[in-house]
């Protein structure tokens, strides 16, 4: 009975969202009220009845109830619960109505909390964003029902894909898709703007929140995903280039040129086509992304469907609402007049250059990620483009961003005089040259890569710390930064963060040390300055699979380190292997040990990595998340700040 309340609730919203879409967007265009109003509660209502489906849903999973055909898929009785929960949206199904879900959130959210937006333009946002809702709610009930029920219902299900079966991969979706899905906020914002004919200083400050929300959700959702990368695959890396990879760094990338854009048209009210555009694609990727994640085009340990049907719906829904609004955009970019002008030397020029840098960077990724099937397609040759290109193409744009970026931070709006940016640079600048000359000495035979890295991090790193020194003016003031507006805190962490993580990156690729023998047990072997001994290999049984685990000491020069266990699983109803790393984490270094194939009787192959300054990326990315907080914190971001102001 539940699971049919849940299916009835669905379709329900799905009608719901229909009425959310239209109502208020002709009550917006004939300026009626009462028609402008009723979005709010729909919205509500809206988000209530996914809420119920979201929570049928997640019931059939924990109790296991195997007449749904997603259950029968993605669960088992054995199966720990956490993995049952996240089983909801580890699939294609149940992660398409978690989508929808947070589709209403944000909504409701807009309705709950954009109480100072003006009425038509308030109206437009919850209808456009209804209508995304209609789109994703009609996918669901026509091609991927997840309360679709089974004729006959087996004893137990199929469990989950083992690699989905981890903490990582538990929070890593939800936090993807708060960021994806809070894209369609800034895209419904831009819609609105351009149905509004307005465009002005005030929609950047509406519009910042919004970016910089859904920004923290994908940073969070990107890292956790890497991390996760990184300790279950067993590979040892943090990054691969995959296209699902990709797919979910292009909108972040676009995300970031948005945020910084918005405070331009916020500022100076300037950039306001380009800002619009941004908006745009930015949502666009995201549903790039969903299209590469769930068309089958690609093949990836993400994946979550290959159905062509499917993939053929979405790729219309990207070309109503990007296609659209590129159109849209087209025949009302006359509404968008810059007012203001500013020298070759200013703030807004260096905010230019980062966006342009950002933009470019996501259109080589972008094509680097479609373009095999390109190939395939047009040519029929079968091509790859792995990492060796995205690091050729990707990371000069990158590098000349991170060169920039402090230049823009300290200049002034309109006009600066680059001398006096300099001068303030100057010392920031020894230091990271002085760090690069020191590493390069240091090390022997072995790239300028790492060190270049390392000093543009530090470069980084010590320029936010002298944006903050700025602001104590003449009588060095530090009481000063105790008052400062917390977004100029949480821009300064944000910025040092990206330095710590591209610190931590340039660190691990340029002095990790990989090896890989086979080892007797009892036998140790030297890797670096670490002794790492075999001690024993023994089974050891989990509550759904079958393991084989090591036990294996790491001392250095005589003095005990720590125990490593890494293992070999089996999942008995799944029939996969997994590996699973044990590492011993450290601030300087990972040490990174996998357990093999087995060679002999007692001699197993063994890979050991030894991995520089792992932990600053995820560091880094955690201070950079943590920045964006703060600065969502600040009152002069909140929706409707400049209303508030005209009405005092």
């Amino acid at each position: 009975m539940l699971i049919e309340l849940g299916h009835f609730t669905l379709i329900l919203a799905f009608v719901i969202s229909i009425v959310q879409t239209f109502l208020p967007l002709i009550g917006a265009q004939r300026l009626h009220y009462g028609l402008m109003k009723v979005g709010e509660p729909l919205s509500l209502v809206h988000l209530f009845l996914l809420i119920c489906s979201f929570a049928a849903l997640s019931y059939g999973f924990i109790a296991s109830d195997f007449s749904l055909k997603i259950v029968t898929s993605n669960s088992h009785t054995l199966k720990p619960l956490l993995y049952k929960i996240s089983g909801v949206w580890g699939n294609h199904e149940g992660s398409l109505l978690l989508w929808a879900l947070i589709l209403a959130l944000f909504g409701a959210a807009c309705a709950l909390f954009g109480g100072n937006l003006p009425a038509s333009l308030k109206a437009r946002v919850i209808g456009v964003q209804g209508s995304i809702s209609v789109a994703f709610l009609a996918f669901i009930i026509f091609t991927s029902n997840p309360f679709e029920r089974l004729l006959l219902a087996p004893m137990n299900g199929q469990d989950l894909n083992p690699l989905l079966q981890d903490p990582g991969l538990a929070l890593h979706p939800p936090f993807l898709y708060l960021g994806y899905v809070g894209l369609s906020m800034t895209f419904s914002f831009a819609i609105a703007a351009l149905l509004e004919g307005r465009v002005d200083a005030a929609w950047g400050r509406w519009v910042r929140p919004w970016t910089l929300a859904a920004w923290v959700f994908l940073t969070i959702g990107i890292g956790l995903g890497s991390w996760w990368a990184y300790y279950e695959l067993g590979w040892g890396g943090f990054w691969f280039w995959d296209p699902v990879e990709n797919a979910s760094f292009m909108p972040w990338l676009f995300a970031t040129a948005l945020l910084h854009s918005a405070i331009v048209v916020e500022k100076r009210e300037m950039l306001k086509s380009w800002t619009i555009l941004l908006a745009i694609f930015a949502f666009g990727f995201s549903l790039i992304g969903t299209f590469l994640v769930r068309s089958g085009v690609i093949t990836s340990v993400h994946a979550f469907a290959n159905d062509p049907e499917r993939g053929f719906f979405i790729l219309l829904i990207i070309i109503f609402f990007m296609g659209g609004g590129l159109l849209l955009f087209s025949l009302r970019a006359r509404i968008m007049q810059t007012k203001g002008i500013f020298a070759i030397s200013s703030r807004e020029s260096f905010l230019v250059l980062n966006n342009i840098l950002l933009a470019v960077a996501g259109f080589v990724v972008f094509i680097g990620t479609i373009w095999p099937l390109i190939a395939e397609g047009l040519w029929d040759r079968t091509l790859s483009v792995g990492p060796p290109f995205f690091e050729a193409a990707f990371t000069p744009f990158f590098v000349l961003l991170m060169m920039a970026l402090p230049f823009g931070t300290l200049a002034p709006w309109k006009r600066a005089k680059f001398t006096k940016i300099a001068k303030k640079l100057i010392p920031v600048l020894i230091l990271s040259l002085c760090s690069l000359g020191l590493l390069w000495s240091l090390q022997s035979q072995k790239s300028l890569l790492g060190p270049i890295g390392i000093s543009l991090g530090i470069w980084l790193v010590l320029s936010s710390i002298t944006d903050l020194n700025s602001r104590l003016g003449k009588n060095r003031d530090f009481a000063r930064l105790l008052r400062l507006p917390r977004a100029d805190w949480g821009r300064a962490l944000s910025h040092g963060g990206l330095g710590i993580a591209v610190i931590g990156i340039a660190g691990l690729m340029a002095w990790e040390v990989e090896d890989i023998r086979v080892v007797k047990t009892g036998e140790t072997i030297q890797v670096a300055d670490y002794d790492i001994r075999l001690n024993h290999v023994g089974p050891k049984n989990g509550p759904n699979y079958l393991s084989i685990q090591a036990n294996i000491t790491v001392s250095k020069t005589g003095a005990f380190i720590t125990e490593l266990s890494p293992e070999r699983r089996n999942y008995t109803i799944a029939q996969m292997p997994t590996t699973e790393a044990a590492i011993a984490n450290g601030f300087w270094r990972d040490i990174y040990v996998v357990l093999g194939d087995r060679q002999s009787e007692s001699s197993w192959a063994i890979r050991t990595y030894i991995k520089p300054l792992a932990n600053w990326i995820w560091g880094g990315t955690i201070i950079m998340a943590f920045g964006g907080v703060v600065s969502l914190t600040d009152r002069r971001h909140r929706i409707g700040a400049s209303s508030k102001k005209k009405g005092a």
